[in-house]
């Protein structure tokens, strides 16, 4: 068994990328700039937006935090995102999920401008991703796609099960697994709640993406020897093992679901650090107008 090592190759990633950056500003070109917009005070956004901000200091990127108050009005997070849209000096903008239950995130993201929709989430990225034309790609299942191929997990003809068929995870990564290219060329099989044998179904396949957000839901009884299995969950979970009482856990059994591996992806230190380098990705693309002029 492998493990896949997510921290460690992030790391990697962000060297690669703040050399880009010095290069890029080297030549006369502008330094890359992030803004992303938290609304409320959700413990668990606010430290994924320290980890993004962080991120951006570490690649020599500028970063801007914008704060909503979670009892603001819908319309004033989308002046916000306008006015963001705006700002020829920011090349890349998010807004932080989940948002408060009287705001709609399908309307935010539409009004996202898709050349600074680095999360690539906005409808034209995504159906610019699922023709093949160069698009920003979701960041997590970007990450995934990055692990692979560092890895040296040979993709072609293999049959990839997918856990979960959320607009984030589970359906993009159908698409690049899916695509004609390496990683990818894969059959590709999304499994969700009305899915009828998911056992059955996951001792098919050769790569398991799990992503649907129950912790440990993948038993080692569900795996075929040699498999890969990338775990995409994270769930903080009662724990009488740390001092904290709580601790990180994914989808999959990992103990037990591990031995019978060829590769797969801890939680934490797996998916994860690949998520931030992906939104760093897109950025840097956006401000060397890689995409979209």
């Amino acid at each position: 068994m492998s493990l896949i090592n997510g921290k460690e190759i992030s790391e990697k990633i962000k060297d690669e990328i703040a050399s880009r950056v010095r290069e890029h500003t080297a030549s006369g070109g502008k330094v890359p700039h992030l803004a992303a917009i938290i609304v409320g005070n959700d413990p668990a956004s606010e430290t994924y937006v320290s980890h993004k901000v962080k991120a951006c200091e570490r690649v020599g990127f500028r970063s801007t935090l914008v704060r909503i108050d979670e009892n603001a009005e819908e319309q004033e997070l989308l002046e916000k995102v306008s006015e963001i849209n705006q700002d020829d000096d920011i090349d890349g903008l998010i807004v932080q999920l989940p948002l408060p239950g009287h705001m709609s995130e399908e309307k935010v993201i539409e009004t996202i401008s898709y050349k600074k929709d680095v999360d690539g989430f906005h409808p034209v990225n995504v159906g610019r991703m699922a023709i093949g034309l160069p698009a920003y790609l979701p960041a997590t299942p970007f990450g995934i796609m990055e692990l692979l191929r560092r890895s040296g997990i040979k993709t072609k003809g293999k049959h990839c099960v997918i856990l979960g068929r959320s607009n984030i995870v589970g359906k993009p990564m159908s698409l690049l697994m899916s695509r004609k290219a390496e990683p990818g060329n894969c059959t590709v099989t999304i499994c969700h709640s009305s899915t009828v044998d998911i056992p059955g179904t996951c001792r098919t396949a050769d790569i398991i993406i799990a992503a649907m957000g129950t912790p440990g839901f993948l038993k080692a009884d569900m795996v075929k020897e040699g498999a890969v299995v990338i775990d995409v969950g994270i769930t903080r979970v009662k724990s009488d093992k740390t001092k904290s009482g709580w601790k990180l856990t994914g989808d999959v059994d990992f103990e037990n679901v591990a031995p019978k591996c060829s590769h797969i992806t801890p939680v934490p230190g797996g998916v994860g650090p690949m998520t931030i380098v992906s939104l760093l990705e897109n950025t840097l693309m956006a401000a060397g107008r890689k995409i979209y002029t």
